[in-house]
């Protein structure tokens, strides 16, 4: 005879460190937890509602019965969400547990082939649950459905297949980690003892954090409009600071007589080949979170472009190895339009960006007025018939105001921007509503407070 289990938000098979994870972000949100695991775990890492040690044949074969089956999700480790429990159990996953996946599928469970980020719903409530798994460590990458409410911001754009690429979860707040882990990892794997770059503020950050594991020495040369958010991260990472009066063009000149080659390793935008290899787990992840199928459309706020220029290698690296065919997205690159050298270049039919004379933008990851790699991103932008936008300040704050308000996304203003250029683009007529959209977030916003406040009117 069957036994039924208490009423519950969320059910997650297995208990290792992902299940775990995700049983204790569920029960932080207030959901009520059951878990299922093949043995008896030793210290549950959370409360649950009910624990039953049962394999997960005995489970989707209904000899257990989950009530109510409406509103009820279901957690695997390193798979993701079930939209109903029973009835069919439909789950979405990648890399669990092979035993597992093979007693799934002999009980009937419908498998897809997905690491997307792992929902979970209980009526109006939304908690957002992520694992990490090998390089993933550094901070997993959600890529976030924008298909909530009907005030959503994929409504609100008329795209309702878009995605926003969520990167403020990773350990310094931005997309930044992820090239900065392998920049300094490798600096300290080839001998280096000390490393420096100049930078708007994430980069330092990112850097200065990845130094400090590494037991690595860093300079940072910033911009002396920088906001003090970053600073303090910086000097709390234990770096040394340089204000320089200017851009992050005039930072990146004083850093070369402050911390001279070859004693310091300048880990800057395509100074060494790393971090360009870890920004390329951008398009690894989007084609893997969509079940190796590219979207139509990237929008990327491109300052220095190591992102957008990793990511187009990515995907040509993934088509040799077979993972996806020769259909890539449209790349937009997204600008402020007080430094815009990049569109300006587009619009131009040029190879290379000139120099932005008196750059200004409070998105100042995107205040670079000359990127090392103006060719590759053009290049990159031509070849996916994509295009370069630029969007007003005034646009770049109602853009972080409707993410926030639609989505609970705090974005820093770069993110803003790309909400914007989506906008604007789609009202031209340049998206479909039929296209699937990923729009970057490229960091929090909470950084940021200060240069947003005054543009955001009334408080």
């Amino acid at each position: 005879m069957g036994r039924t289990m208490r009423a519950c938000d969320v059910l997650v098979i297995g208990l290792g460190p992902a299940g775990a994870r995700a049983a204790a972000v569920a029960a932080r949100a207030g959901f009520a937890v059951l878990a299922v695991e093949r043995k008896k775990v030793v210290g549950m890492p959370v409360q649950c509602a009910e624990f039953i040690p049962l394999p997960l044949s005995s489970y989707a074969r209904a000899d257990v019965r989950a009530q109510p089956v409406e509103g009820m999700a279901t957690f695997l480790p390193s798979g993701a969400r079930a939209e109903r429990a029973f009835g069919g159990l439909m789950i979405r996953r990648d890399r669990f547990d092979q035993a597992l996946a093979r007693e799934a599928e002999s009980c009937g469970a419908l498998l897809w082939t997905d690491s997307a980020l792992r929902e979970i719903d209980a009526g109006a409530q939304v908690a957002r649950i992520s694992t990490a798994t090998g390089l993933r460590e550094i901070g997993y990458r959600m890529l976030v459905a924008a298909d909530g409410p009907v005030s959503s911001v994929a409504a609100c754009l008329g795209l309702p297949r878009l995605l926003i690429k969520e990167e403020a979860v990773n350990p310094t707040g931005s997309f930044k980690a992820r090239g900065l882990s392998m920049a300094v990892s490798m600096a300290k794997a080839l001998g280096a003892t000390d490393v420096c770059l100049p930078s708007a503020g994430n980069a330092g950050s990112a850097a200065a954090a990845y130094a400090a594991a590494a037991g690595l020495a860093c300079r940072i040369a910033i911009p002396d409009d920088t906001p003090e958010p970053f600073v303090l991260e910086q000097q709390g990472f234990g770096a040394e600071i340089l204000r320089v009066p200017g851009t992050i063009s005039d930072a990146g000149r004083a850093l070369a007589s402050w911390a001279p080659a070859p004693e310091w390793w300048n880990v800057a935008t395509l100074r060494e080949p790393f971090r360009l290899e870890g920004k390329k787990t951008l398009g690894y992840e989007i084609a893997e979170q969509m079940g190796w199928r590219l979207p139509e459309a990237i929008f990327y706020p491109t300052g220095g472009g190591t992102g957008l220029v990793g990511m187009w290698k990515a995907f040509s690296e993934m088509e040799t190895m077979g993972f996806v065919g020769s259909k890539r997205p449209r790349m937009y690159a997204v600008q402020a339009e007080g430094c815009a050298p990049i569109v300006k270049a587009f619009q131009e039919g040029r190879d290379d960006a000139p120099l932005w004379e008196g750059a200004t933008t409070h998105a100042h990851g995107l205040r670079v007025p000359k990127a090392l790699g103006d060719f590759l991103i053009l290049r990159g932008v031509r070849e996916s018939r994509g295009t370069a936008v630029a969007v007003s300040e005034t646009e770049i704050v109602a853009g972080v105001k409707e993410a926030a308000a639609a989505e609970g996304l705090f974005m820093a203003p770069e993110g803003g921007a790309c909400v914007a250029a989506a906008r604007k683009l789609g009202a031209a007529g340049q998206l479909s509503p039929d296209d699937a959209v990923v729009i970057f977030d490229t960091g929090t916003g909470y950084k940021y407070v200060d240069n947003m406040a005054p543009l955001w009117g009334e408080r």
